[in-house]
């Protein structure tokens, strides 16, 4: 599986002679960084990674935020038509997105949101998996942990916030992993809803830095580009890598 990987961070570092030399090798001799100056210097890939970032950040937020905070009204609160909204919820999730794309877009052009951050944010903070993750999660919670919180004088935010935040924090990280990664990654979307080169993401700038060669494709610097677009969700994976392991390994909280 990383094979591949870590023979395009070898390319990235190739000149086109060498790519194209008839043998495959790991050690390019003599290595080169033209590739990268080129992608710098010729795409706007600052903007798009910021442009990225950005919406991948903001999105992975408000999606663990409203996620954590609707998985928990399901698992510890009665109200009424809660199963109802719940099977809605897990309806959601078999909805093949490209169903909604139509009426997601003229929603958001109702709310003149084309080609803004809006667009590309608001449509990703709301996810039926997300909220099942959670709500799994806070159902397996003790119920000893929140009375004795109340008994402490906790209210009900308190004891969200205090108790059941905390010993959610493995599925939060793995939540907000898999959004990231997610966000990072859309390209349909950002498609559809961005009109202007200011409001791309690095997906849309990799197929642009792709299809601005009409005769001759520059493999050197889009493996390079490449590799820069590789280089955050590798990192998040990294850092989150321990809370996401014990996540599956727990599979929730044993009293």
């Amino acid at each position: 599986m990383l094979l591949p990987f870590i023979y395009m961070f070898c390319l990235s570092f190739m000149t086109d002679s060498q790519i194209f030399a008839g043998n495959i090798s790991f050690l390019p001799s003599p290595m080169t960084t033209d590739n990268y100056k080129y992608v710098i210097n010729n795409a706007d890939i600052f903007r798009y990674f910021y442009n990225s970032m950005f919406v991948a950040i903001a999105t992975t937020i408000g999606q663990v935020i409203i996620s954590a905070m609707a998985g928990y009204a399901f698992a510890r609160f009665e109200f009424k038509y809660k199963e109802l909204l719940f099977i809605l919820v897990l309806v959601s999730m078999m909805i093949p997105p490209q169903v909604n794309i139509v009426p997601l877009f003229f929603i958001m052009k109702q709310f003149h949101w084309i080609d803004t951050y809006w667009a590309l944010i608001v449509p990703g903070l709301f996810g039926g998996f997300g909220v099942f993750m959670m709500r799994q999660w806070f159902k397996s919670m003790p119920d000893d942990m929140e009375a004795s919180a109340k008994i402490d004088g906790c209210n009900t935010f308190e004891v969200f916030y205090k108790i059941a935040l905390p010993l959610a924090i493995p599925a939060l990280a793995t939540l907000a992993i898999f959004t990231f990664i997610t966000t990072w990654n859309s390209f349909m979307w950002p498609l559809i809803v961005t009109n202007s080169d200011a409001m791309r993401t690095l997906p849309l700038g990799l197929a642009n830095f792709k299809g601005s060669f009409r005769e001759i494709t520059d493999w050197g610097a889009l493996t390079a580009y490449s590799v820069i677009c590789c280089i955050p969700v590798i990192g998040v994976f990294i850092l989150g890598r321990k809370y996401f392991i014990n996540d599956i390994l727990s599979g929730g909280i044993k009293e």
